[in-house]
Formats: C-alpha cells, structure tokens, sequence
C-alpha cells in the first residue's frame, strides 16, 4: 500500500482551514503548514508550493534522498503534504522541489519552528511538548492595561551584542534572562525591545534579513530559552517587543525567493518585487497566501512566545509603490496612485488580529512620511497601529542638538515645530540603533563642545526626551554614552562605567524613567494637546525653551531647559500656581556629573501675571540642563 494513501486522512488539514489559507484569513496557518510531530508516530510535513511539478521531503531520516519521501499534492489548494514514519523530532530537513520546467531546488520550510545554526540552514523537526508558563498575571494586567495613558520606556536591544562572555561568545537566552532583564529593570524601563530575532542568516544584517518567520534565531539557543526569557521579563515586571519584517525578505536560493520556481511569496515583475536598496524582495501582499503566511507569523510570535507586540519594520516601503523608485523603476495601482493598495489592506487586517486576539499587545509602525492616520483605528479609516515612531523629532533633535551652543539661536524652532504636529497620531519618540550606526556616529559622539560639554548635551538631550510628550525608545548603549558606534560585532563597552561621568549618565536614564513613571503629568496625555502647555517658546536669543506638562487629573510639572552652557540667575517663568515647587530633577545634579547648579531643592511661586499664568518664579539656568519642577 503507498504511505501516502493510507496516510491520506493524517496527512490532509480540514477543508475549512486550506479554505481560509488560501483565502488570505487564515491567521494560524502555523497549525496546518510545516513539520508536525504525531502523538501516533512519525511527522507530517506540509508545504505551499502550487506550481512545483514534484515535492519531496528530505533530511537526516533519508539520507537527504529525495526519492524515499515524496509528497502527495492536495489538489487546488497548492499544498503537498506527506508522513514520514521514521523522522523524529531534532532532525534537519529541507524540502525538494522540481519545479514545471524541471529544475531542482532544495528550499527550506518556511513555516519552520526551529532552524539549524548559521552557517548552516537547514529547518529541525521542532519538539512537541508545552512551556509551563509564568505569566498568567501579567498577561492579564496587559489585557486590562490603559496603554493609551500609560508610561512606556522602551529599550531597544541587539541581544547578540549588548553583552558577550570573555571569549567572544554570544549569550545564550537563559544568560540574558539573569542579566539584561534586571539590568532594565533596574534602569526604570517599562519594556524590552528586540531586533530581529526571527532567524537569519548574516549577523550583519541584524536580523533585518529574515529567513524564519516562525523560527527563534538558533544563535541564542532553544525556542524554550526564548520563552524563559520573555517569562523572565514579565514576572520582572517588563513587556518584550519583538522587531517584526514583514516588508522584505533576502534573495538567498534556499529561503523563500522564487520557491517553487516561481515569484510565489514576491511579485514577479521586479518593478514590484525588488527592493533595489536592500537587494531583498517585497512581498505580494494581495496574493492570499501570503497574506495568511505574514498574518499567522504575526500571531506565531504573540500567542506560542507571549510577546507584547510587534514593532513592524519599513512600514513606509511597505505603503508606497514608488519607495526608493525613479520615474519607470515602479507600477501604478489601478486607480493611477503610487499608494500600494495591497499592503494597505494586509496592514489593517493585521493590525485588527493583533488587537482583537490579543487584548493589551501593541503594534508600532516605523513609518517615516506624511502618510495620515497610521496609528488611528481601522473602523476609523486608520492603518490601526498603536502608535508610530516619531522620525521628524528624532531628525529635529538630533540636528540642533549637533549645533554649536552659539548658533542654536537661530534654530529655535528645530525644537518648537514638533508641536505642530505631536498629536496627529501616537507618537514613540525614538534614539535608535539606526542613529548609532553607519558613520553617524554614537549620541555623545554627535554633541559639540569640549568633554563635560558633550556630557551634558548628553544628559539634556536625555531629559528633552523624557519630559517632551510621546513614548520613549532608547538604543542599549545610549544609557551611559558609548563612544564609539554601536557594532554587532562585539558587546557595549561596559568598562567605561568605571569612569564617573559615564555611570552619571546611566543613573540620570534610571533617575529619568523613575520620574517618568512616578509622575502621571509626564505621561498620562503623551497623545493629547491637554497635556502640554508653552510656558515660552519664544526665547531664541537665550535658548531657553519652558514649558507644562498635565495629567488628567489637572496636576502638572514644569519643565525648563536651558540649551547653552551659560549660568542662568535670577530668570522668571509664569506658573500656574502660588506655592513651593520642588525641584524633582536637574540634569546638571553632581551625581550625574554635573556642576551642581540648581534652586537648593525648591522655589517659591509668588502671585502675580507673568506669561499669561497666574503666578510665577525667579529659577537658577544651570548650563545645558534640564530641570523639572513638580508642587508640593
């Protein structure tokens, strides 16, 4: 008898299920595609390959034989699909592929939970067997959790380099579960943000070139590990994000690109398909099963690993036919725009799935255009992100913070324009890997002036973060001014926390975030114009920029910022109270090393009309510093 007849009722998903995926709306396709262990013995393997004349699977069970294992075609679902009595779980696989023209390729699984080491890239039959979970009470904290009103201080990580054992190697997910979880924790950061770690092939591509959308990179161990870490992190008290690609894939012969010999998860018209910049392929987003591919990654990662949410990179290639295209490089859609209708589409569908299936799990877009709406509600007409990244006040801020002292007089408004525009959507304000990389050079590394001058630049441009309105984002190193540019290559440079100034910096990125999530002014209405108030925008000739931040409940903190390295005495702001305002922060404190300038603990506001405000206060400036001052 052929094994494959009398495994034929094994080996066939439901009729509802290959329905849905090939319709585009089947959100765990994870369950029905890929390798499965039997509780009756064997594997099933499946596989979306609708124009290949032959497949078989191959691996360590047959010697990589790809006549011992055929598989039998599914009919006009495109799906081939097979048991193997004899493979067990551990084994590497690939698939086999003759495609129409009869050409031979050996492609690895794209549902694959498990993958072999790099250089190696074959998929591993992945282990059935449930992680006995932890976190039922964060999961239901989350679920309930106000998100929109709530601190969020993330720190993003390259897990392969923030901190690596004498000898080079990487840590594995259990060492970075005893190290880097209370390291966050204790720094006052609300979440944990991870590049890509869906398996790929380079490390220099920081994970940016995925070739796994289903599989934990291998580098730092077993998808158990991984799930420790994030258990790890919640009963810690931290969310995780994970850094999600949906927008390109890498042309590697063994992955995805052209699988059955076809453009089947790209377009074939390279107008479409390729991504000249990146040397990668875009996905055909209205081609259904792809969409149900991308769909089911995404709901692979929140609901087998628990993370908090996806931060979707590229999201602009994602959304513009003409990304990164000359005049004949791209195709119109069929209304004549260069909108990509497809990926508008399969963005909205994602989003609804991750907020309807996953209460309190978060969608960040970075997206860098003026496209409107992009963390706004689908039903809204929305792309239905949760909040997108704030690209303009990263170029702003960075650009003014470059300028000489002398000359920011007449850049004022890098810094006020962002008003303008701080509540079309919800904004993440980001100091990412992409600014420390490159040749941009680290964020100390881009302030002027003499050593204890860019100290302190560094530490203002810190506060400007925290106390402007939006989430916050900080790229590991950035917490204690790394000199030199970030590398995958290597870990941070944690010896220069032997010198003071640079372990100033990481107690004022822990002082901040403890002031952040302390203060509900500072955070509560991030997303809403109640919750910001000039106190004066107007003083270019002093680089000094003041201002109100609010909570719901009507309490504020008053937030001034001197951007020269001039001692400022005796200068008056309007406050919207009389009575004593305690001075809860200054940048310029000793501990952090500062020069120790300041208001001796507080300040008394007297009545009387100053800057349109009721009541008003004589401050000490101390030289390129932040203070914020909150009412007793």
């Amino acid at each position: 008898m052929n094994p494959i007849t009398a495994h034929r009722a094994e080996i066939a998903p439901s009729a509802d299920d290959l329905y849905l995926y090939n319709e585009g709306r089947n959100t765990q396709a994870y369950g029905m595609l890929g390798a499965h262990v039997q509780d009756s013995g064997g594997v099933v393997f499946r596989v979306w390959a609708p124009n290949a004349a032959r497949v078989s699977v191959v691996g360590e069970f047959n010697g990589w034989d790809g006549n011992a294992d055929p598989l039998a075609s599914l009919g006009a679902s495109g799906v081939w699909a097979g048991v193997v009595g004899h493979a067990t779980p551990g084994q590497l696989y690939r698939f086999e592929i003759f495609t129409a023209e009869g050409y031979r390729l050996v492609k690895t699984d794209p549902y694959a939970r498990e993958c072999e080491l790099r250089p190696g890239n074959a998929s591993r039959i992945a282990a059935p067997g449930d992680y006995l979970w932890g976190d039922a009470q964060w999961l239901q904290e989350r679920a309930a959790c106000d998100w929109l009103h709530a601190p969020m201080s993330v720190y993003e990580v390259h897990p392969g380099s923030w901190m690596r054992h004498p000898d080079g190697r990487l840590y594995n997910w259990r060492e970075l579960a005893a190290s880097l979880v209370p390291y966050a924790r204790d720094k006052g950061f609300t979440h944990i943000e991870l590049l890509p770690v869906t398996e790929h092939p380079l490390d220099e591509s920081w994970g940016y070139q995925t070739t796994g959308y289903f599989a934990p990179s291998s580098r730092f161990g077993s998808p158990a590990d991984l799930k420790f870490f994030i258990d790890a992190s919640h009963q810690a008290g931290l969310g995780v994000l994970l850094d999600w690609v949906p927008g390109h894939f890498p042309g590697d012969d063994w992955a995805l690109a052209d699988f059955d010999g076809s453009a089947l998860y790209e377009h074939a018209d390279p107008r479409l398909g390729l991504h000249a910049d990146w040397g990668t392929r875009i996905f055909n987003y209205g081609r259904h099963e792809v969409k149900s591919f991308l769909l089911s990654s995404a709901h692979w990662w929140l609901s087998e690993y628990h993370f908090d949410g996806l931060r979707v990179d590229a999201v602009a290639s994602m959304l513009y036919l003409d990304y990164s295209r000359q005049p004949g490089q791209w195709l119109p859609n069929r209304f004549g725009g260069r909108e990509n209708l497809d990926a508008i589409q399969f963005l909205r569908e994602l989003n609804a799935m991750v907020h309807g299936d996953f209460p309190g799990a978060l969608t960040l877009a970075e997206e860098s255009t003026a496209w409107p709406m992009v963390s706004r509600p689908v039903w809204l007409g929305g792309l239905g992100f949760s909040m997108k990244w704030s690209m303009g006040w990263m170029n702003d801020s960075l650009r003014y913070f470059a300028r000489d002292p002398l000359y920011r007089r007449w850049h004022h408004n890098e810094l006020t324009f962002g008003q303008m525009y701080a509540y079309s959507e919800n904004f993440v304000l980001p100091l990412s890997h992409d600014e420390v990389v490159h040749g941009k050079g680290s964020l100390i590394g881009k302030m002027p002036g003499d050593d204890w001058q860019r100290f302190a630049n560094l530490r203002l441009l810190l506060a400007w973060q925290m106390t402007t309105p939006g989430k916050k984002l900080l790229f590991m190193g950035c917490e204690f001014g790394q000199w030199r540019e970030w590398s995958e290559q290597r870990e941070l440079d944690w010896g220069l926390l032997a010198d003071g100034r640079h372990a100033g910096v990481q107690g004022l990125v822990r002082d901040l975030n403890q002031l952040y999530r302390a203060q509900p002014a500072l955070h509560e209405l991030d997303f809403e114009p109640a919750g910001f108030e000039w106190i004066d925008c107007h003083d270019a000739e002093h680089s000094v920029l003041s201002w109100l931040r609010r909570a719901r409940d009507g309490r504020h903190v008053v937030v001034v910022c001197n951007f020269t390295p001039q001692l400022r005495q005796g200068y008056r702001i309007g406050v919207p109270q009389t009575g004593t305002y305690r001075e809860v922060f200054n940048s310029d404190s000793a501990h952090y090393g500062g020069s120790n300038a300041g208001n001796g603990g507080a300040v008394n506001a007297y009545p009387g009309e100053w800057m349109r405000l009721p009541a008003s206060v004589d401050l000490t400036l101390p030289p390129l510093a932040c203070v914020v001052l909150a009412l007793d």
